[in-house]
């Protein structure tokens, strides 16, 4: 089985069923495994490839996308999907490191196409506009046969230091985690995902297109984010049932005027940190279940998330889903009891086979079958799980563990905040010293000193920020994450 086998299944069994949802437009089954089989034949016979060559994604959100990652499947090949935000220089990074020679991109990329072939005169493209010239029914072909073990993708990380790394993730790693994902979430056919995060994150990849696909479900992708209320909309019309997002997005709908007539029987928060205060608005207005999750790269991602019937706990990324291990280990392997801090490691078909081209970096992030996430916390008597933070956000003053996450929890809980970081600041007395970030909610304006006198009344002196950077809004990546390392920057120099 590989990933195109298993789409091919499912789509045996739905052909004329809507696999995709796109404005006006509407993908069945039939038309994505025909345009797909096309694709396959143009990468075999006007490009090419072979079995194990890798094939890079440049797209923004669209349709071809799904059809470019089975389409690549179907001729053997690996998909490298690529941050479309990214500028030229760093597309062009990816492509030497992962050796690539064919990118499928559309248009709307010109200008950093033209700008790589100054550098990659020998890169070829396949505009996606092509595919919708394409009848249904015409593809002749038989897909190369993949294994489980055969690498099915490459997933670059936006490491926060140094170049990122491409994970290796097999066709198994992510057959499985669709799996795990499939009984937790209990998705089945009549469920419609909706798509608003971008597509070549790995959140996406596994939770928004490959699971409702192999369970005869359909994506709802979402054609204009802006204004906020086309997404309600799309919502209702298309009568969606489940919506993974970020966190910013749930609080946006618990502030906004919704319809009481929404379809959705659950909303998934991942791809960064869920504030608890964020937790409690949405609870206040919605009967929908907001799960937090938690996951990363080089797990498939999804290595945990609160059950559905409860208990859901603030704070928690949950219990691990099914088929995935989670302990908490110290610096030399050891596990670590009930309340402990130390490091969250994971086990199981999901972990990733190691970085690409990387012996070194991947020996760093696997020992002993474990992958070592990077993550501090704890699990508590229940078997639930905590992130306290990052281990290099972890700040030491006066010798003493200082987690940013702590702090921000807190400061989310002032009136008028809308979003919070806290970074870490070189102090000649104490080590380290946190800085707070703070964006407040548009019209309002916030007090300094009320506001440091609130945290203090709340955290250890230590832990109170040396001061309070307001700003209009934080700086963050295309997935939602708050850019910490910017922000570092600018307290440094400021």
């Amino acid at each position: 089985m590989n990933l195109a086998s298993a789409f091919a299944l499912s789509a045996s069994s739905n052909a004329v069923k809507p696999a995709l949802f796109w404005g006006d437009l509407e993908y069945s089954y039939e038309k994505i495994v025909d345009q797909s089989q096309h694709l396959a034949q143009v990468l075999q016979r006007v490009f090419e490839v072979k079995p194990g060559d890798r094939v890079g994604i440049f797209l923004k959100n669209c349709p071809e996308f799904v059809i470019a990652l089975f389409g690549i499947w179907n001729s053997g090949c690996v998909a490298v999907p690529i941050n479309n935000f990214l500028k030229a220089p760093e597309v062009n990074y990816m492509l030497s490191d992962a050796d690539i020679d064919v990118l499928i991109t559309e248009s709307a990329m010109a200008e950093v196409m033209s700008q790589l072939l100054t550098v990659r005169p020998h890169l070829r493209f396949f505009h996606a506009e092509e595919l919708g010239k394409i009848e249904p029914g015409k593809a002749d072909f038989v897909a190369v046969n993949r294994v489980e073990v055969d690498l099915a993708v490459i997933i670059y990380t936006s490491g926060t230091t140094g170049k990122p790394k491409g994970a290796m993730l097999s066709h198994g790693n992510l057959l499985d985690n669709v799996e795990s994902c499939r009984q937790v979430l209990e998705a089945v056919s009549f469920d419609r995902f909706v798509i608003l995060l971008p597509m070549f994150h790995s959140f996406m990849l596994c939770v928004g297109i490959l699971l409702p696909l192999s369970v005869g479900g359909s994506i709802v992708l979402i054609k204009s984010l802006h204004p906020p209320k086309n997404i309600i909309q799309e919502i209702v019309d298309r009568q969606a049932t489940l919506l993974p997002a970020i966190p910013q997005f749930f609080r946006a709908l618990a502030n906004s005027q919704i319809p009481s007539n929404l379809p959705l029987r659950l909303c998934i928060s991942g791809a960064a940190p869920l504030p608890g205060e964020i937790l409690k608005e949405f609870n206040q207005k919605f009967s929908i279940p907001l799960l937090e999750g938690y996951g990363l790269s080089e797990a498939s991602p999804v290595v945990s998330i609160n059950p559905i019937r409860g208990p859901w706990k603030p704070g928690s990324i949950g219990l691990p889903v099914p088929n995935v291990e989670v302990s908490v280990q110290d610096e030399v392997g050891k596990e670590l009891r009930t309340g402990e801090i130390g490091e969250l490691c994971v086990r199981g078909g999901n972990v990733m086979q190691g970085y690409w081209n990387q012996p070194e970096e991947t020996a760093k992030a696997l020992r002993n079958g474990w992958l070592l996430t990077g993550d501090v916390g704890y699990r508590d008597e229940d078997g639930f799980y905590y992130i306290t933070d990052r281990k290099k956000d972890m700040l030491l003053v006066n010798g003493i563990n200082v987690y940013p996450r702590e702090i921000e929890e807190v400061i989310y809980q002032f009136p008028g905040v809308k979003e919070v970081a806290v970074v870490g600041v070189p102090d000649a007395r104490k080590g380290e010293q946190p800085v707070a970030f703070v964006a407040p909610n548009e019209g309002v304006v916030l007090d300094e000193k009320a506001l440091l006198h609130f945290v203090r009344g709340m955290l250890a002196d230590y832990k109170v920020p040396r001061r309070i950077v307001f700003r209009e809004s934080l700086p963050r990546t295309a997935t939602g994450k708050i850019l910490k390392t910017a922000l570092r920057e600018i307290s440094v120099s400021g």
